[in-house]
């Protein structure tokens, strides 16, 4: 999977990047995306390309940090494992750090709240 990042957080950002992950999967039906109400997230243009192709949209309420504990909780440990620990120079050594931590975490790094699991053996469980 492919990652995109840019020098500014805007609209265009976040819609080209959903779009790009519809190209090969066109429906998400199932699919939930929690964010936080940033303007990126409550724009109209947002609110109707997700449901187009069956995701729900799924929103911290405001001023309620524990909504996105989980993805807090990745973001932190991102940071401390995947990125304070270098010095990092370009945007480009920064999109291939947080790329392989991210397959790192997914796919190596086990959880003790998934009972010692990965996060891909976890999900394994369920659909086999």
């Amino acid at each position: 999977m492919a990652y995109h990042m840019d020098l500014r957080n805007d609209n265009q950002l976040v819609l080209q990047t959903f779009k790009k992950a519809f190209e090969n999967q066109k429906d998400m039906t199932g699919l939930i995306v929690h964010s936080d109400q940033g303007f990126q997230y409550t724009s109209h243009a947002y609110h109707d390309m997700l449901p187009k192709v069956g995701a729900q949209i799924s929103m911290s309420r405001r001023g309620n940090c524990h909504d996105n504990a989980s993805m807090e909780s990745f973001f932190s440990h991102l940071k401390t494992e995947g990125l304070y620990l270098y010095n990092i120079r370009s945007i480009e050594e920064a999109q291939r750090r947080i790329e392989s931590y991210i397959t790192f975490y997914n796919h190596s790094r086990p959880q003790r709240k998934l009972k010692k699991l990965t996060p891909v053996e976890y999900r394994r469980q369920f659909a086999a």
